[in-house]
């Protein structure tokens, strides 16, 4: 049998359901950590396994311009290379194609660039993308589409739409189904409700293992972008696995989840760890900020990551301002804990059938913000006296 996905419960419009592919199975909803080049950046995989994570994406483009395709391949896939034994979905290598700009130039056939790295020419065409693809050995393939950029007319954005589908029947003709592995169809239409509509009607019609929704998170905020979610969402198979691409904050999971998708990925919880930000469950927090100098506290008393567990803010915002690899890589470890943490209560929530009370609790500590370090001493000499009594 090929991918597939199976639905355990539903609480309103999200789902819990598990993903079954051929390197085992994964619990939606789901983020997958972002491996661009081989490697989640300053995690090993055992770090990365040790968050909970359960499947992690690749990136075609940089993959096919260094090591290359074909000697991954031959090193035995991704999956052997990187030491990860789970899942693996890799991107068509659109997006970074066409962010090239001037580097690029875009026919019915494909797209002919020029490397960032060395400006050696190279042609991507859909069926050499899904071949590519087949060599890192992914179990969850991509489409190869142009993202359409925002702002976009409706005619610029119904011209890359149903280019985008064009090359989605082709890559559909090229990929060759194996016991686990699948296809999934990627929706555009930029902010149009109408194009959006054809473009779910022309990827149904085809038939993929799985729907990702593509074009978002590039600019149009989260209200116009939960705006395309809750005009495309009702239209996309119910059967199958929903992925929203790039996507993103943990506000935007929360928001994402409630209106019916299942899988997500972004840089952002990587990214932030390098440059001295952490995720907690008291919203955002920048450890470069002189305030944290003399904090004895853990970033996130509710988070089990070394960097909680084991180390003070003082410790980190001294990693960060000494610039030592340190503090990136622990940053970056519990961003990811605190992204699979989130999920999984997502999961719990939806299973209990108490996603709005959930969600709304999320919020609610969000928005209070982090206690400063005079409320938190108060708190324990509260406590003490308790114990004490």
């Amino acid at each position: 049998m090929t991918l597939h996905w199976t639905r355990l419960a539903q609480d309103g419009n999200a789902r819990r359901g598990v993903l079954h592919t051929a390197h085992g199975e994964v619990e939606t909803p789901v983020f997958m950590p972002v491996g661009t080049a081989g490697t989640v950046k300053a995690m090993t995989a055992d770090s990365v396994r040790a968050t909970g994570a359960r499947m992690v994406l690749g990136n075609t483009y940089h993959l096919m311009l260094r090591p290359g395709a074909e000697r991954v391949g031959r090193l035995g896939g991704l999956h052997t290379m990187m030491d990860w034994h789970g899942p693996i979905l890799t991107d068509s290598g659109g997006y970074q194609v066409m962010s090239l700009n001037e580097l690029r130039q875009m026919d019915e056939g494909g797209v002919t660039f020029r490397s960032h790295l060395d400006g050696s020419k190279h042609r991507l065409t859909p069926e050499r993308s899904i071949e590519i693809q087949r060599l890192l050995d992914a179990d969850v393939t991509m489409c190869l589409d142009e993202c359409t950029p925002f702002p976009a007319t409706e005619e610029q954005a119904a011209t890359s739409m149903r280019l985008s589908m064009r090359w989605a029947k082709r890559c559909r003709d090229a990929f060759v189904p194996r016991e686990g592995y699948g296809l999934f169809g990627i929706v555009q239409g930029s902010t149009y409700p109408e194009l959006r509509a054809e473009s779910v009607a022309a990827l149904s019609g085809i038939g993929f293992e799985g729907y990702a929704v593509g074009g978002l998170a590039v600019g149009e905020g989260q209200e116009m972008m939960f705006g395309v979610l809750d005009c495309t969402l009702p239209l996309m198979p119910t059967h199958a696995p929903r992925y929203l691409m790039g996507v993103g904050t943990p506000s935007d999971i929360v928001g994402a989840v409630r209106r019916g998708i299942d899988m997500f990925d972004c840089v952002i919880p990587t990214r932030s760890g390098r440059t001295g930000r952490a995720y907690t469950s008291r919203g955002m927090m920048n450890l470069r900020n002189a305030k944290h100098a003399e904090d004895k506290r853990p970033i996130d008393p509710d988070c089990a990551c070394p960097a909680c567990a084991r180390h003070s803010r003082a410790y980190l915002h001294h990693l960060i301002k000494a610039e030592e690899m340190l503090g990136p890589m622990l940053l970056t470890w519990h961003n990811l804990q605190y992204y699979q943490d989130l999920t999984r209560g997502l999961r719990d929530a939806i299973s209990a059938g108490r996603l709005d009370a959930h969600a709304a609790a999320l919020e609610a500590a969000w928005a209070a913000g982090d206690a400063p370090p005079e409320d938190a001493a108060a708190a324990e000499l509260a406590e003490d006296r308790e114990t004490l009594r």
